[in-house]
Protein backbone atom coordinates (compact mmCIF):
# COMPACT_ATOMS: atom_id res chain seq x y z
CA UNK A 1 0.00 0.00 0.00
CA UNK A 2 1.32 3.41 -1.00
CA UNK A 3 1.88 5.70 1.98
CA UNK A 4 -0.26 8.84 1.85
CA UNK A 5 1.61 12.06 2.59
CA UNK A 6 0.29 13.90 5.62
CA UNK A 7 -1.03 17.39 4.90
CA UNK A 8 0.91 20.20 6.57
CA UNK A 9 0.32 23.90 7.06
CA UNK A 10 2.77 24.46 4.18
CA UNK A 11 0.42 22.60 1.81
CA UNK A 12 -2.48 24.80 2.88
CA UNK A 13 -0.34 27.93 2.51
CA UNK A 14 0.81 26.89 -0.99
CA UNK A 15 -2.75 26.29 -2.19
CA UNK A 16 -3.95 29.67 -0.91
CA UNK A 17 -0.81 31.62 -1.80
CA UNK A 18 -0.21 32.83 1.74
CA UNK A 19 2.47 32.28 4.36
CA UNK A 20 2.58 29.21 6.60
CA UNK A 21 2.68 31.49 9.63
CA UNK A 22 -0.68 32.99 8.59
CA UNK A 23 -2.15 29.48 8.35
CA UNK A 24 -0.77 28.62 11.77
CA UNK A 25 -2.21 31.75 13.34
CA UNK A 26 -5.62 31.10 11.79
CA UNK A 27 -5.73 27.49 12.97
CA UNK A 28 -4.81 28.70 16.47
CA UNK A 29 -7.59 31.33 16.43
CA UNK A 30 -5.20 34.27 16.54
CA UNK A 31 -6.81 37.70 16.49
CA UNK A 32 -4.16 38.77 13.95
CA UNK A 33 -6.09 36.99 11.17
CA UNK A 34 -9.38 38.47 9.92
CA UNK A 35 -12.51 36.35 10.04
CA UNK A 36 -12.90 35.92 6.28
CA UNK A 37 -9.33 34.67 5.87
CA UNK A 38 -9.66 32.37 8.85
CA UNK A 39 -12.82 30.77 7.42
CA UNK A 40 -11.09 30.21 4.07
CA UNK A 41 -8.05 28.63 5.72
CA UNK A 42 -10.21 26.32 7.88
CA UNK A 43 -12.28 25.31 4.84
CA UNK A 44 -9.14 24.54 2.84
CA UNK A 45 -7.67 22.59 5.76
CA UNK A 46 -10.80 20.42 5.85
CA UNK A 47 -10.67 19.86 2.08
CA UNK A 48 -7.03 18.72 2.32
CA UNK A 49 -7.82 16.51 5.34
CA UNK A 50 -5.38 18.39 7.55
CA UNK A 51 -4.84 16.90 11.01
CA UNK A 52 -3.26 19.06 13.63
CA UNK A 53 -0.04 17.78 15.22
CA UNK A 54 -1.18 18.08 18.82
CA UNK A 55 2.04 16.64 20.20
CA UNK A 56 4.17 19.31 18.55
CA UNK A 57 1.70 21.99 19.62
CA UNK A 58 1.70 20.80 23.23
CA UNK A 59 5.50 20.52 23.32
CA UNK A 60 5.75 24.16 22.28
CA UNK A 61 3.67 24.90 25.39
CA UNK A 62 6.09 22.93 27.57
CA UNK A 63 4.19 19.65 27.92
CA UNK A 64 2.98 16.76 25.75
CA UNK A 65 -0.30 16.03 27.60
CA UNK A 66 0.71 12.38 27.34
CA UNK A 67 1.35 9.83 30.08
CA UNK A 68 3.26 6.60 29.51
CA UNK A 69 2.21 3.45 31.36
CA UNK A 70 4.45 0.38 31.62
CA UNK A 71 2.94 -2.84 33.00
CA UNK A 72 4.18 -6.44 33.08
CA UNK A 73 1.05 -7.93 31.49
CA UNK A 74 -1.80 -6.04 29.82
CA UNK A 75 -4.01 -9.14 29.73
CA UNK A 76 -4.17 -9.50 33.51
CA UNK A 77 -7.32 -8.09 35.05
CA UNK A 78 -5.41 -6.20 37.74
CA UNK A 79 -3.19 -4.28 35.31
CA UNK A 80 -5.91 -3.66 32.72
CA UNK A 81 -8.17 -2.27 35.46
CA UNK A 82 -5.41 0.02 36.74
CA UNK A 83 -4.95 1.32 33.18
CA UNK A 84 -8.72 1.86 32.89
CA UNK A 85 -8.71 3.84 36.13
CA UNK A 86 -5.81 6.01 34.99
CA UNK A 87 -7.45 6.61 31.60
CA UNK A 88 -10.78 7.58 33.16
CA UNK A 89 -9.07 10.26 35.22
CA UNK A 90 -6.64 11.56 32.60
CA UNK A 91 -9.18 11.65 29.76
CA UNK A 92 -11.21 14.19 31.69
CA UNK A 93 -8.14 16.45 31.72
CA UNK A 94 -7.38 16.04 28.01
CA UNK A 95 -4.41 13.72 28.49
CA UNK A 96 -3.62 10.65 26.38
CA UNK A 97 -1.98 7.38 27.41
CA UNK A 98 0.78 5.41 25.73
CA UNK A 99 0.65 1.85 27.06
CA UNK A 100 3.65 -0.48 27.01
CA UNK A 101 4.02 -4.11 28.12
CA UNK A 102 7.31 -5.37 29.52
CA UNK A 103 6.30 -9.03 29.45
CA UNK A 104 8.15 -9.47 32.76
CA UNK A 105 11.44 -8.91 30.90
CA UNK A 106 13.87 -6.38 32.38
CA UNK A 107 15.54 -5.43 29.07
CA UNK A 108 12.16 -4.88 27.41
CA UNK A 109 11.12 -2.71 30.35
CA UNK A 110 14.21 -0.56 29.81
CA UNK A 111 13.35 -0.27 26.11
CA UNK A 112 9.78 0.77 26.94
CA UNK A 113 10.95 3.44 29.37
CA UNK A 114 13.53 4.84 26.92
CA UNK A 115 10.89 4.99 24.17
CA UNK A 116 8.56 6.95 26.44
CA UNK A 117 11.35 9.36 27.38
CA UNK A 118 11.99 9.94 23.67
CA UNK A 119 8.27 10.57 23.18
CA UNK A 120 8.55 13.46 25.68
CA UNK A 121 5.77 12.16 27.93
CA UNK A 122 4.90 14.25 30.96
CA UNK A 123 4.80 11.28 33.30
CA UNK A 124 5.72 7.59 33.36
CA UNK A 125 3.63 5.22 35.47
CA UNK A 126 5.23 1.83 36.03
CA UNK A 127 4.90 -1.49 37.80
CA UNK A 128 8.29 -3.16 37.47
CA UNK A 129 8.87 -6.55 35.83
CA UNK A 130 9.52 -9.76 37.75
CA UNK A 131 13.17 -10.05 36.74
CA UNK A 132 14.06 -6.42 37.44
CA UNK A 133 17.41 -6.17 39.21
CA UNK A 134 18.65 -2.67 38.37
CA UNK A 135 16.70 0.58 38.27
CA UNK A 136 19.04 3.00 36.51
CA UNK A 137 16.48 3.36 33.71
CA UNK A 138 13.99 4.70 36.27
CA UNK A 139 16.57 7.08 37.68
CA UNK A 140 17.05 8.20 34.08
CA UNK A 141 13.37 9.19 33.99
CA UNK A 142 13.89 11.46 36.99
CA UNK A 143 17.10 12.86 35.50
CA UNK A 144 15.08 13.94 32.45
CA UNK A 145 12.70 15.89 34.68
CA UNK A 146 9.80 13.52 33.95
CA UNK A 147 7.35 12.70 36.71
CA UNK A 148 7.63 9.06 37.79
CA UNK A 149 4.84 7.22 39.63
CA UNK A 150 5.39 3.62 40.68
CA UNK A 151 2.53 1.32 41.62
CA UNK A 152 2.04 -2.17 43.03
CA UNK A 153 5.56 -3.50 42.31
CA UNK A 154 7.98 -0.72 43.13
CA UNK A 155 11.70 -0.04 43.47
CA UNK A 156 11.69 0.92 47.12
CA UNK A 157 15.11 2.59 46.98
CA UNK A 158 13.92 5.24 44.50
CA UNK A 159 12.31 8.32 46.04
CA UNK A 160 9.29 8.65 43.77
CA UNK A 161 5.55 8.90 44.09
CA UNK A 162 4.16 5.43 44.88
CA UNK A 163 0.66 3.94 44.98
CA UNK A 164 0.68 0.54 46.65
CA UNK A 165 -1.40 -2.01 48.56
CA UNK A 166 -0.92 -3.17 52.14
CA UNK A 167 0.21 -6.60 50.93
CA UNK A 168 1.42 -7.87 54.29
CA UNK A 169 -1.86 -7.18 56.07
CA UNK A 170 -3.90 -8.68 53.23
CA UNK A 171 -1.85 -11.89 53.37
CA UNK A 172 -2.12 -11.97 57.15
CA UNK A 173 -5.91 -11.79 56.91
CA UNK A 174 -6.06 -14.47 54.20
CA UNK A 175 -3.96 -16.98 56.12
CA UNK A 176 -5.76 -16.17 59.37
CA UNK A 177 -9.04 -16.91 57.57
CA UNK A 178 -7.70 -20.32 56.51
CA UNK A 179 -6.57 -21.15 60.04
CA UNK A 180 -9.88 -20.03 61.55
CA UNK A 181 -11.70 -22.31 59.08
CA UNK A 182 -9.86 -25.37 60.36
CA UNK A 183 -6.91 -25.64 57.97
CA UNK A 184 -3.69 -26.59 59.75
CA UNK A 185 -1.02 -27.31 57.11
CA UNK A 186 -1.06 -24.21 54.92
CA UNK A 187 1.33 -24.06 51.98
CA UNK A 188 2.56 -20.81 50.47
CA UNK A 189 3.17 -20.29 46.76
CA UNK A 190 5.45 -17.26 46.71
CA UNK A 191 6.70 -15.01 43.95
CA UNK A 192 10.19 -13.75 43.12
CA UNK A 193 11.62 -12.36 46.35
CA UNK A 194 13.44 -9.56 44.55
CA UNK A 195 10.04 -7.88 44.27
CA UNK A 196 8.81 -6.05 47.36
CA UNK A 197 5.19 -7.17 47.05
CA UNK A 198 6.06 -10.86 47.26
CA UNK A 199 8.35 -10.32 50.25
CA UNK A 200 5.53 -8.48 51.99
CA UNK A 201 3.01 -11.21 51.23
CA UNK A 202 5.37 -13.84 52.61
CA UNK A 203 5.80 -11.74 55.77
CA UNK A 204 2.03 -11.66 56.18
CA UNK A 205 1.87 -15.45 55.83
CA UNK A 206 4.57 -15.95 58.45
CA UNK A 207 3.01 -13.42 60.82
CA UNK A 208 -0.36 -15.16 60.62
CA UNK A 209 1.19 -18.54 61.44
CA UNK A 210 3.06 -17.03 64.37
CA UNK A 211 0.01 -15.18 65.67
CA UNK A 212 -2.11 -18.33 65.60
CA UNK A 213 0.75 -20.48 66.96
CA UNK A 214 0.95 -22.64 63.83
CA UNK A 215 4.35 -24.12 63.07
CA UNK A 216 6.16 -22.98 59.92
CA UNK A 217 6.89 -26.03 57.73
CA UNK A 218 9.67 -25.18 55.27
CA UNK A 219 8.68 -27.84 52.70
CA UNK A 220 5.29 -26.15 52.36
CA UNK A 221 6.84 -22.88 51.13
CA UNK A 222 7.46 -22.98 47.38
CA UNK A 223 9.56 -20.34 45.64
CA UNK A 224 8.65 -18.63 42.36
CA UNK A 225 5.30 -20.39 41.83
CA UNK A 226 3.78 -17.27 40.33
CA UNK A 227 2.15 -18.40 37.07
CA UNK A 228 -0.63 -20.90 36.40
CA UNK A 229 1.87 -23.45 35.12
CA UNK A 230 4.31 -23.00 38.00
CA UNK A 231 1.42 -23.04 40.46
CA UNK A 232 0.23 -26.35 39.03
CA UNK A 233 3.74 -27.82 39.12
CA UNK A 234 4.22 -26.76 42.74
CA UNK A 235 0.82 -28.17 43.70
CA UNK A 236 1.59 -31.60 42.24
CA UNK A 237 4.76 -31.75 44.34
CA UNK A 238 3.01 -30.52 47.49
CA UNK A 239 0.09 -32.93 47.21
CA UNK A 240 2.43 -35.88 46.69
CA UNK A 241 4.30 -35.20 49.93
CA UNK A 242 3.98 -37.84 52.71
CA UNK A 243 2.15 -35.14 54.71
CA UNK A 244 0.55 -32.86 52.10
CA UNK A 245 -0.97 -29.46 52.89
CA UNK A 246 -4.68 -29.09 53.54
CA UNK A 247 -4.68 -25.53 52.18
CA UNK A 248 -2.64 -23.56 49.64
CA UNK A 249 -2.29 -19.79 49.66
CA UNK A 250 -1.31 -18.74 46.14
CA UNK A 251 0.02 -15.36 47.21
CA UNK A 252 1.31 -14.53 43.75
CA UNK A 253 -1.88 -14.42 41.69
CA UNK A 254 -5.24 -15.95 40.95
CA UNK A 255 -3.65 -17.59 37.91
CA UNK A 256 -1.44 -19.59 40.27
CA UNK A 257 -4.54 -20.43 42.34
CA UNK A 258 -6.27 -21.64 39.18
CA UNK A 259 -3.34 -23.98 38.58
CA UNK A 260 -3.84 -25.32 42.12
CA UNK A 261 -7.56 -25.93 41.52
CA UNK A 262 -6.98 -27.72 38.21
CA UNK A 263 -4.43 -30.10 39.76
CA UNK A 264 -6.74 -30.79 42.71
CA UNK A 265 -9.53 -31.71 40.31
CA UNK A 266 -7.26 -34.04 38.32
CA UNK A 267 -6.14 -35.74 41.55
CA UNK A 268 -9.76 -36.04 42.76
CA UNK A 269 -9.02 -33.93 45.83
CA UNK A 270 -12.17 -32.20 47.04
CA UNK A 271 -12.09 -28.43 47.40
CA UNK A 272 -12.68 -27.07 50.01
CA UNK A 273 -13.26 -30.09 52.30
CA UNK A 274 -9.85 -31.67 51.61
CA UNK A 275 -7.96 -28.67 50.27
CA UNK A 276 -8.55 -24.96 50.77
CA UNK A 277 -7.39 -22.55 48.06
CA UNK A 278 -6.85 -18.79 48.28
CA UNK A 279 -5.54 -16.63 45.45
CA UNK A 280 -4.65 -12.96 45.05
CA UNK A 281 -5.93 -10.12 42.80
CA UNK A 282 -9.62 -10.95 42.25
CA UNK A 283 -9.38 -11.85 38.58
CA UNK A 284 -12.78 -12.14 36.91
CA UNK A 285 -12.61 -15.92 36.48
CA UNK A 286 -12.40 -16.52 40.25
CA UNK A 287 -16.18 -16.02 40.53
CA UNK A 288 -17.07 -18.66 37.93
CA UNK A 289 -14.76 -21.57 38.79
CA UNK A 290 -16.20 -24.53 40.67
CA UNK A 291 -15.89 -23.86 43.49
CA UNK A 292 -15.35 -20.12 43.24
CA UNK A 293 -11.93 -19.03 44.49
CA UNK A 294 -11.33 -17.03 47.64
CA UNK A 295 -9.07 -14.12 46.74
CA UNK A 296 -7.92 -10.61 47.63
CA UNK A 297 -9.37 -7.58 45.88
CA UNK A 298 -6.71 -4.90 45.34
CA UNK A 299 -9.24 -2.28 44.14
CA UNK A 300 -7.35 -1.93 40.90
CA UNK A 301 -9.62 0.61 39.18
CA UNK A 302 -9.51 2.80 42.26
CA UNK A 303 -5.73 2.43 42.29
CA UNK A 304 -5.62 3.70 38.70
CA UNK A 305 -7.80 6.68 39.53
CA UNK A 306 -5.60 7.42 42.54
CA UNK A 307 -2.53 7.41 40.29
CA UNK A 308 -4.15 9.83 37.86
CA UNK A 309 -5.33 12.17 40.59
CA UNK A 310 -1.91 12.08 42.25
CA UNK A 311 -0.27 13.21 39.01
CA UNK A 312 -2.63 16.15 38.64
CA UNK A 313 -2.22 17.11 42.30
CA UNK A 314 1.54 17.22 41.84
CA UNK A 315 1.53 19.35 38.69
CA UNK A 316 -0.99 21.72 40.28
CA UNK A 317 0.96 21.83 43.56
CA UNK A 318 -2.29 21.30 45.42
CA UNK A 319 -0.45 19.59 48.25
CA UNK A 320 2.96 20.60 49.49
CA UNK A 321 4.61 17.57 51.07
CA UNK A 322 7.96 15.98 51.67
CA UNK A 323 8.72 13.39 49.00
CA UNK A 324 8.41 10.55 48.49
CA UNK A 325 4.63 10.52 48.79
CA UNK A 326 3.32 7.01 49.26
CA UNK A 327 -0.38 6.18 49.09
CA UNK A 328 -1.35 2.77 50.47
CA UNK A 329 -4.71 1.23 49.54
CA UNK A 330 -6.08 -1.47 51.84
CA UNK A 331 -7.07 -4.62 49.92
CA UNK A 332 -10.10 -6.72 50.88
CA UNK A 333 -10.34 -10.47 51.42
CA UNK A 334 -13.15 -11.90 49.27
CA UNK A 335 -14.28 -15.19 50.83
CA UNK A 336 -15.72 -17.69 48.36
CA UNK A 337 -16.35 -21.41 48.08
CA UNK A 338 -12.76 -22.63 47.88
CA UNK A 339 -12.12 -21.99 51.59
CA UNK A 340 -15.53 -22.66 53.16
CA UNK A 341 -14.39 -25.97 54.63
CA UNK A 342 -17.34 -26.42 56.94
CA UNK A 343 -20.01 -25.37 54.43
CA UNK A 344 -21.75 -27.29 51.68
CA UNK A 345 -20.85 -25.92 48.26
Amino acid sequence: MKKVKRTTIYDIAAKLGITASSVSRALNNSSQVNEKTRELIIKTADELNYKRNTLASNLRKGHSKTIGVVVPRINQNFFSNVIAGIEETTYQKGYNLIICQSGEVHDKEIQCVNTLINQHVDCIVISVSADSYDYQHLQNVLDHGIQLIQFDRVAEELETLKVINDNEQASFEAVSHLIENGYKRIALLEGPQNLNIFRQRKNGYLRALETHKVKVIEELVVENAWTKELGAEATRKLLNLPHPPDAIFASTSDFSALGVLEVANVMNIKVPSELGICGYSNEAFTEITSPSITTIDQFSVYMGKTIGNLFFQEIANVEVSVKPKIISIKPELIIRGSTKKNSSI
